[in-house]
């Protein structure tokens, strides 16, 4: 496509739905229908053909991605005449809440362990590095739960050097949306993926640059590709009110869930009560934190109101 919109550059090629379906060529389909309803969240859509229409080229795409990236780093080790170890690809979801990440990146996930020569590719979420509730509270941030300042960027920034290092047994806390707060003493190990994947809604996220020009890492420093999944306020919104709805009705009428006091209300109290918090903070962050980082990706699917993607825009090399 043209590079041009009008007089001004555009960094990306925007494909439509149709014309990003041709791109899979003849990449096979590696999921039945029973893999692809349990990698769907319960609020979000996914059917056999999204996953052959986007997916499969996303994870062709993806593959090329990895393996050139791979043919770099050894010709890059001849060049220096060093030994290290190959570094593990690391793709970044990024997204608003409600927007439908986790079903992105474990279809992801699931396409890119199927293709030759059989990579282990490992999924992690940022939620596991929040501070735990006692913390936000103590800081006076537990409404901003989600925003930058409500993660553990230390342990994060750490989590992902150890994981470009190459380094055995690396570890990461756990996230229960049930009892909405980090599991005590309990982590997932991460040893050694030829690739993985981190969701999280503020993974493109920079800061501020200090003045002293001094190396500040931030977490899409580690990335080698990133996707950001779009769609217009509006429509998150409405979404976010149905998920709210439906966890109303299941999840909620747990005692346990942090979230057990909201079980009884009726549908138009529930709806206020999502409406609320979402405007409260989920739009906030959105407007204040996520969608500023749209630009930032190497990639950017955009879905209509019926959680169906209808165009792909890829960043031009």
């Amino acid at each position: 496509m043209d590079a041009r919109a009008g007089t001004q550059y555009n960094p990306y090629r925007i494909y439509s739905r149709d014309d990003w379906a041709k791109l899979r060529d003849d990449t096979p389909m590696t999921l039945d229908a029973s893999e692809i309803a349990a990698l769907r969240s319960m609020h979000d859509r996914l059917d056999l053909k999204e996953v052959e229409e986007i997916y499969l080229p996303l994870s062709r795409l993806l593959s090329m991605y990895v393996a050139a990236a791979q043919r770099l780093f050894i010709a890059q080790r001849r060049f220096l005449g060093i030994e290290d170890r190959k570094m593990p690809y690391i793709i970044g979801v990024a997204g608003s809440v409600a927007v439908g990440k986790s079903t992105t990146a474990r279809v992801l996930q699931a396409l890119l362990a199927r293709w030759s020569p059989r990579p282990k590719v490992d999924l992690v979420t940022t939620d596991g590095f929040l501070y735990p509730n006692a913390v936000l509270e103590r800081r006076g941030v537990m409404q901003k739960k989600g925003f930058p300042e409500s993660y553990d960027l230390p342990a994060l920034l750490s989590f992902l050097s150890d994981i470009k290092a190459g380094r055995r047994g690396v570890r990461a806390p756990i996230y229960s949306h049930h009892t909405y707060d980090i599991v005590p003493h309990q982590t997932v190990e991460i040893d050694q993926p030829d690739i993985l994947i981190l969701e999280g809604v503020n993974v493109l996220q920079t800061g501020r640059l200090p003045s002293d020009g001094k190396a500040v890492p931030f977490v899409s420093d580690f990335f080698d590709f990133s996707v950001y999944i779009d769609a217009e306020e509006p429509v998150l919104r409405k979404w976010y009110v149905e998920r709210f709805l439906a966890l109303r009705d299941t999840a909620f009428h747990d005692p346990k869930s942090y979230f057990h006091r909201y079980a009884l209300l009726s549908d138009a109290e529930a709806i206020a009560t999502a409406t609320a918090i979402w405007e409260r903070t989920n739009l906030a962050n959105l407007e204040d934190n996520i969608l500023p980082t749209r630009p930032r990706a190497t990639l950017i699917l955009k879905k209509g109101g019926e959680h169906v993607i209808e165009t792909v825009s890829l960043r031009r090399l």
